[in-house]
């Protein structure tokens, strides 16, 4: 068959015209934006490890948990390490210390020891003399790596772990390429600072082997019990870590559990963990390896715990990043470990922690204050209103016999509940206004 040069020469050339104007069309299409965006800044690991620093005050401004321990108060300055506060003279509460461990949200306390995280790293200090806490040994890469809530203008992948760890962001522009867009235009999200972390705790008094230990709030994310440390990571892994010698800390298990994990409580030999939509109940019968036994299910919130003898008490606080659309209190009855079941639950406002010492409950409500309830009778609790404080901010609390501590973001409040008809206020540390 012959061949027709001339129709050839035509196809070749309607081709060479038609990748002409497609290069043409991809050059036109190739677009670039600049914008606004939060950029993360970074701290060295080499700089987070020479950080740890003792000065003789620093403003308490963004307050964290609390944690009791003899006569001392150890409150966390969310992200930058802990305040070391002498409640000798309760009416007058004094900062004494301050001890800088950038990153810092969790502490517990065995002995004479402090346990702090530090971004990633898991740092231990001697406070035998609590006015002159030393640092002991700091583990590095205990934790997983936490990117805090970031600029969704800003590429993920542009995240550099090998930098760092995230300190903050600041206000950059960016330029990018985009393509296909009509509307070009960024959503600019403002996250200057972290965002809160729920992460307040409650460290229950526990005993054995000549160990002492100290007392925390409610939103519990670390916690000592026997030779263990107990740590709740990202969203679904409880963390069993041998303290037992300070010179070979080891993590004895990992282990994973459903939901969104947020708290940590102990009371006897049992471990109770809330989630964002249930608790789970472990037994503690060997400690390295904390065995499931049930998992109570409830509405999607926020969910602090406490435990008094065969009762629960859970306030499950909705919005933000909790979910959910219901504030309430659940009681529920875990005389069956294996089998907990709800009694009753009542309508709250805004329900943050909680802590009950002999019938007397405790909950935080934010914004909206303190309450006090009598829980004689599990199924009339709101009726028996003992007190309320509402001129305040309540976070988290410690009851300790006739002494209450409590954290707000406005600050630290010492309450003596001796007498329940005259609850009365004994000592504050207020909030110093952030300059940023």
């Amino acid at each position: 068959m012959p061949i027709n040069l001339k129709t050839n020469s035509m196809n070749r050339s309607i081709l060479l015209i038609s990748l002409l104007t497609l290069i043409i069309i991809s050059c036109e299409d190739k677009r670039f934006q600049t914008y606004t965006a939060n950029v993360p800044q970074y701290m060295s690991y080499e700089d987070l490890r020479v950080s740890f620093d003792v000065t003789a005050d620093e403003a308490l401004v963004k307050p964290g948990k609390i944690y009791f321990k003899d006569q001392y108060m150890y409150i966390n300055e969310y992200q930058k390490g802990v305040h070391v506060v002498d409640l000798s003279d309760p009416s007058d509460p004094a900062k004494k210390a301050f001890i800088s461990i950038p990153g810092n949200v969790d502490l517990a306390i065995r002995d004479n020891t402090l346990f702090a995280d530090s971004f990633i790293d898991l740092l231990l200090i001697d406070i035998s003399s609590p006015l002159q806490p030393v640092e002991i040994k700091r583990i590095e890469k205990m934790f997983e790596y936490v990117i805090p809530p970031y600029d969704i203008e800003y590429p993920l992948e542009q995240i550099d772990q090998e930098k760092g760890v995230i300190i903050g962001y600041e206000i950059k522009e960016i330029t990018r390429e985009i393509k296909n867009q009509p509307y070009p235009w960024p959503i600019y999200y403002d996250y200057k600072s972290f965002a809160e972390v729920s992460s307040f705790r409650y460290n229950a008094p526990a005993s054995g082997g000549g160990n002492t230990y100290g007392i925390g709030g409610s939103m519990a994310r670390f916690i000592t019990y026997d030779d263990y440390l107990y740590t709740l990571e990202s969203t679904y892994k409880l963390k069993s870590i041998d303290i037992s010698n300070t010179d070979n800390v080891v993590v004895k298990n990992e282990q994973y559990l459903s939901g969104n994990i947020e708290t940590i409580f102990i009371a006897g030999e049992y471990m109770y963990v809330g989630s964002s939509n249930g608790m789970h109940i472990l037994s503690l019968n060997e400690p390295s390896v904390p065995i499931l036994l049930s998992s109570y299910q409830h509405v999607t919130a926020c969910d602090p715990v406490v435990v008094d003898g065969d009762l629960a008490y859970v306030t499950l606080r909705a919005g933000n990043l909790c979910g959910g659309t219901q504030n309430l209190l659940e009681v529920i009855d875990i005389a069956n470990k294996s089998e907990p079941k709800r009694m009753v639950s009542y309508a709250m406002t805004e329900p943050y922690g909680l802590g009950i010492d002999n019938n007397t409950l405790f909950i935080c409500e934010g914004e909206h204050g303190l309450k006090v309830y009598d829980t004689t009778d599990p199924h009339a609790i709101t009726s028996n209103k003992i007190a309320e404080f509402s001129n305040i901010h309540a976070h988290d609390v410690i009851p300790l016999s006739s002494f209450l501590f409590m954290i707000g973001d406005d600050g630290f409040y010492i309450y003596d509940y001796s007498d329940l008809n005259d609850i009365s206020l004994l000592g504050t540390l207020p909030v110093v206004p952030s300059e940023e």
